[in-house]
């Protein structure tokens, strides 16, 4: 059975007595996160991540107007929704909050049920994008990245890269003769073997950071970060092997009894390509060359630390 993490809730509140009557109120079915003023609850914010602030609008220094200005023009915190507690019951208070972002209003004095009510019912809207996030994130058929995700994190891994100096390796993975494997066996059997490859070449990452995606078709890609291509090399032979290890018969294949994977590499480190387009147009063109060459091999040029 799978653990499920509670989820998160930053009080930020600078009477004490409130913070610790939500506290006690909360902690039964949640992480509770306390934050005595303004300054705080960004920063726990930043540092904890919660899923949902309740956030008191009369604060000393910074109000939690301000919080929420700051909050929504931070990328990184954006997306966390609020909950305004406050002892303004003006209707044009409430407007306030809900204008700059707030996913809704307690007035004090809080009653409890009322509370519970509203803090689940916002948690589950949480929970219910982040499912929507992950699936659009998703290939349906062999579950991996798809290729939304894989621009998303190619882009930024690209960055970071460039910002910090370090290596950045890409590799493109196709399926040998596939065309004639479902011609032969069927889309349904292409199907799984599709998954089975997807499974294989995911196994096969060493680090969180890796990131296998479908990139179209037959076509994976593999996203790796901070890895030189020595490194990436060794990845991707292991890789190449634990699929022909799968044994998957392919009677209608030339290239071998079994089905196999062309893959193409290309890293940054050191000089160029100038462009992530440049650098997956060089793992494009090797592996082209690794199909004209008879398939079943990696090509990986120019490897950059050996």
């Amino acid at each position: 059975m799978n653990h499920v993490e509670p989820q998160k809730v930053l009080i930020a509140d600078d009477d004490p007595i409130n913070r610790q009557v939500l506290a006690e109120l909360l902690k039964p079915e949640y992480t509770v996160l306390l934050a005595k003023n303004g300054e705080q609850a960004l920063e726990r914010a930043a540092r904890h991540a919660p899923d949902l602030i309740l956030l008191d609008v009369m604060m000393p220094d910074l109000d939690g107007y301000e919080v929420l200005r700051r909050l929504r023009a931070d990328p990184q915190l954006e997306q966390i929704s609020v909950i305004f507690i406050s002892g303004l019951a003006r209707p044009e208070d409430e407007a306030i909050g809900l204008k700059l972002g707030a996913s809704d209003y307690i007035t004090k004095p809080f009653n409890a049920t009322v509370v519970m009510a509203r803090v689940a019912l916002h948690l589950q809207l949480v929970r219910q994008r982040r499912i929507l996030e992950r699936l659009a994130h998703v290939d349906g058929l062999t579950e991996l990245a798809n290729r939304r995700r894989f621009d998303e994190m190619y882009a930024q891994e690209w960055q970071r890269a460039q910002r910090n100096g370090w290596p950045l390796s890409l590799a493109l993975l196709d399926i040998d003769a596939f065309k004639q494997y479902n011609d032969y066996y069927g889309h349904p059997a292409g199907d799984r073997a599709l998954r089975a490859i997807a499974r294989t070449t995911a196994a096969g990452l060493r680090r969180p950071a890796d990131l296998a995606a479908r990139y179209g078709g037959e076509e994976l890609v593999l996203l790796m970060p901070d890895t030189d291509g020595v490194q990436a090399r060794h990845l991707v032979d292991d890789v190449c092997a634990a699929i022909a290890a799968l044994e998957m018969p392919h009677a209608a294949s030339q290239v071998s009894p079994v089905l196999t994977v062309s893959v193409g590499g290309a890293t940054l480190g050191g000089y160029g390509p100038e462009s992530a387009a440049e650098l997956f147009e060089a793992a494009d063109e090797h592996l082209y060359r690794a199909k004209q060459d008879g398939r079943n091999r990696v090509v990986w040029r120019g490897l950059i630390g050996g």
